[in-house]
């Protein structure tokens, strides 16, 4: 069935049936090379991000190898377009969920500081907390007052402070782990 005809010259039923049958590697390399630019501007139209859409794209083709085997497919354009756009959902998805975790985690914080349900504690509670930032190591103490009492961001942090992201990050974790000991062991 198959002999005699280059790769290329295939129609995909074909290359999948091969791959099928045969776990041909260049019959799914044929299919990346056929049909990696209609992935591409999928991924493209849905992540807004060139290297976000290349990662996609691999990733797609990643999974084809095991989808192929599990899957019954009739018209491989179009499952594949359907593929690759739920592919791409998801992965907005779990962006979103992440920027979600970090803002309720980031609210949370705030609140920990900055909430007190008993005026007359506010002011020992305040007080408390001045002494634990005034305790926490100068990266710690920059980067807790910028980001709790100024409210910046972290690029402001770094574009005032010179600090790398990572580490402003990191100092605003640590510092306000830090001031959570520290208050607890004053009340």
């Amino acid at each position: 069935m198959f002999v005699g005809k280059e790769s290329s010259e295939r129609s995909d039923s074909e290359l999948i049936e091969l791959f099928k049958l045969k776990s041909d590697q260049s019959a799914l390399a044929n299919l990346f090379v056929r049909y990696s630019s209609l992935v591409y501007g999928v991924c493209l139209k849905y992540l807004k991000d060139r290297d976000d859409a290349k990662d996609a794209v691999m990733q797609v083709f990643e999974k084809l190898n095991q989808s192929l085997k599990e899957h019954e497919i009739e018209y491989f354009k179009s499952w594949l377009y359907s593929t690759t756009r739920n592919h791409c959902l998801m992965h907005i998805r779990a962006q979103k969920k992440v920027i979600q975790e970090e803002i309720d985690e980031n609210v949370m914080e705030t609140t920990f500081i900055l909430h007190h349900d008993n005026e007359n504690n506010n002011e020992i509670e305040l007080s408390q907390l001045e002494k634990c930032i005034e305790q926490l190591g100068n990266g710690q103490k920059d980067c807790v007052q910028l980001f709790y009492l100024k409210e910046l961001c972290y690029k402001e942090i770094v574009d005032q402070t010179g600090i790398e992201l990572k580490k402003v990050k990191s100092h605003i974790q640590n510092g306000k782990r830090n001031l959570k000991i520290c208050m607890e062991q004053s009340g």
